[in-house]
């Protein structure tokens, strides 16, 4: 089993992210990082999901999404180039006398300190998933109060016709061309 990362554009419209879920729990997979938001395209949002399965698994979840008739196109970017970053956004306790090793924690990991109370920092931290863990494991020793993580957002490299591509390929797919 293996982690895949796929993308998917869907009409903004209500209850279209409650059909991928639900496509997703029917199958027994189990997402395990979800992002949406507005794409480039009024209309369209971007879906950005995580989903453990073998490729075979993930390429049913594929054909079924293509199903759903507010999908305008689906891509599995495991296997090609990307870039992905996630946002964290850590509070953590920050008293007098370890508020300076916080501080050079965050500036090692090239985060930022966004908030300053008298007991506690809020930190965001931008970054690959491996890095993000990475500096949550060494501020959990300080003691993390609340944290929120976007889970992982990705975009394919290179130019924007390599993207245009595959999304009429998926709408040729789609129209049984």
């Amino acid at each position: 089993m293996k982690k895949h990362t796929m993308i998917a554009w869907m009409e903004d419209k209500p209850g279209v992210l409650n059909r991928v879920a639900s496509l997703f729990r029917r199958r027994n997979f189990n997402i395990e990082s979800l992002a949406v938001g507005h794409s480039e395209k009024a209309g369209i949002s971007r879906m950005t999901f995580v989903a453990e399965g073998n490729a075979r698994d993930m390429s049913q979840i594929q054909t079924q999404l293509y199903k759903l008739i507010n999908v305008t196109a689906v891509q599995d970017v495991t296997a090609v180039p990307t870039v992905d970053r996630e946002l964290a956004l850590i509070k953590v306790k920050a008293s007098n006398g370890s508020r300076a090793e916080v501080m050079q924690l965050v500036d090692i990991y090239r985060a930022s300190i966004i908030d300053v109370d008298m007991e506690t920092v809020i930190i965001q931290a931008v970054g690959s998933e491996s890095r993000v863990d990475s500096l949550v494991e060494l501020l959990s020793h300080f003691g993390i109060v609340e944290m929120v993580r976007t889970g992982k957002v990705a975009m394919v490299r290179g130019s924007h016709d390599r993207a245009a591509k595959q999304k009429t390929a998926v709408a040729a797919y789609k129209n049984g061309q």
